[in-house]
């Protein structure tokens, strides 16, 4: 594994106090945060193209068809 070094300022010396405050050690609460901001941001990244597609016209109407489509083969 990998050390890292960074440089801490006020707001992340504040951040890092409140991660730590349940008793997690400074590299778990790092580590922790990192797989969370990834997390965080593939979120934010699925949404926004979400909105995308949601004002896709091209899109929707590709999806009504295909749902009409998928209601034919219905057995009943």
């Amino acid at each position: 594994m990998a050390v890292l070094n960074f440089r801490t300022d006020e707001r992340s010396e504040r951040a890092l106090a409140e991660l730590t405050s349940d008793g997690s050690t400074t590299s778990e609460a790092i580590r922790q945060a990192l797989v969370d901001a990834v997390r965080l941001r593939r979120r934010e990244q699925m949404r926004a193209e979400s909105l995308a597609l949601m004002n896709d016209d091209d899109d929707r109407a590709e999806s009504r068809r295909v749902s009409e489509e998928m209601d034919e083969l219905r057995a009943w």
